[in-house]
């Protein structure tokens, strides 16, 4: 065992255990490649499409794994959860196979995309205003009144070694074709995907740097990581990346990213939205500009990957119609191609 994950609140074995929860109910999603992005990153690209799980993302598997931890007594009181989306659909789905009621906090502003289908889970939402209203405050408010089980987005075990699933399929797959990750990649807004994730790779692969990706503005996970404490961001703006607006990493998802992270990255919306289009065209695959965040960071140059074999998480395909039609309506791969040497140059990175 890896020396660095002892004392960790998350265990390979609560991934392990995850895993066997999951194994009848979750998609155990390929990976995929594309010789037009090994050949933009000059790597060894493998792809783990998320969209492609149940829900279109990642956040099934944490929520079902949480799910299934509530003892039988309190089950009827029911679940609350607050979201911007993925984790509500997550968390409604999980629900509706467990026979449970959910209660979903979502931002009057989210995707009304994911809005309709969190309901079509048959969850009720309580929408609130993201910048006047505390999403938490209202959905423990909702838990207490009724008794119910908060189901948080990242800050809880039962999550985490839900979401850490995905690490341990990244290295069962790349075993199976002889390959081991010299760097994994994936995107982060609570910290919980990553957590998992690192905790599973590192487990088995101890020289692997798994890497966290955000937007422009939003990099709170790297500049906490640099820090060596947690830091909020200061972004005063919007991004197209949605699901990826936390404003601080997760108290429990930090204890283990600031252990076993190599370091954070950022990709700009354009870069994001050149992705977009990228992975539409030459994988055929929808992802949302929020689960494209990490692969965008990679062809921007944000990291040095030349020669190396790279796991990248697509941690979701729940995008709005109208804004998905807009992302891939342009073709041009500039953003992705002007990756220079000097990027590269300041982009190290060690395990």
């Amino acid at each position: 065992m890896n020396e660095g994950l002892t004392s960790l609140p998350v265990s390979a074995a609560d991934i392990e255990q995850a895993a066997q929860v999951l194994a009848p109910h979750a998609v155990r999603t390929p990976l995929v490649s594309s010789p037009v992005i090994d050949a933009l990153s000059g790597a060894r690209v493998l792809l783990k499409p998320e969209m492609l799980q149940r829900t279109g993302s990642f956040k099934f598997r944490g929520a079902f794994n949480k799910l299934m931890s509530i003892p039988e007594e309190a089950r009827p009181r029911g679940v609350v959860a607050f979201s911007s989306g993925n984790h509500a659909q997550g968390v409604a789905a999980a629900a509706q196979l467990l026979g449970l009621r959910a209660t979903i906090v979502m931002p009057a502003d989210a995707p009304a995309s994911k809005r309709e289908r969190t309901k079509a889970y048959g969850a009720e939402l309580v929408l609130y205003d993201r910048l006047r209203e505390d999403r938490e405050a209202i959905a423990r408010r909702i838990a207490e009144e009724r008794g119910a089980t908060l189901v948080p987005p990242y800050d809880d075990t039962k999550i985490i070694a839900g979401q850490g699933t995905i690490g341990r399929e990244i290295v069962d797959d790349l075993e199976q074709i002889g390959l081991s990750p010299d760097l994994v990649m994936a995107p982060a807004s609570g910290g919980g995907l990553c957590a998992g994730i690192a905790v599973a790779v590192r487990s088995r692969r101890p020289q692997a740097a798994i890497v966290c990706a955000e937007p422009d503005g939003f990099d709170d996970h790297a500049r906490s990581l640099r820090a060596g404490q947690r830091e909020p961001h200061h972004a005063d703006k919007h991004t197209i990346c949605d699901a990826l607006m936390a404003p601080i990493p997760g108290q429990l998802t930090f204890t283990i990213n600031q252990r076993l992270l190599a370091r954070g990255v950022t990709a700009s919306d354009a870069e994001v939205a050149a992705t977009v289009g990228l992975v539409f065209r030459e994988l055929r695959l929808v992802v949302e500009p929020s689960g494209a965040v990490a692969l965008a960071a990679l062809l921007a140059g944000r990291i040095q990957a030349r020669g190396k074999t790279v796991a990248v998480v697509l941690s979701g395909g729940n995008v709005d119609p109208d804004m998905y039609a807009r992302l891939i309506e342009d073709d041009t791969m500039a953003p992705l191609v002007g990756a220079s040497a000097a990027q590269e140059k300041n982009a190290s990175f060690s395990a």
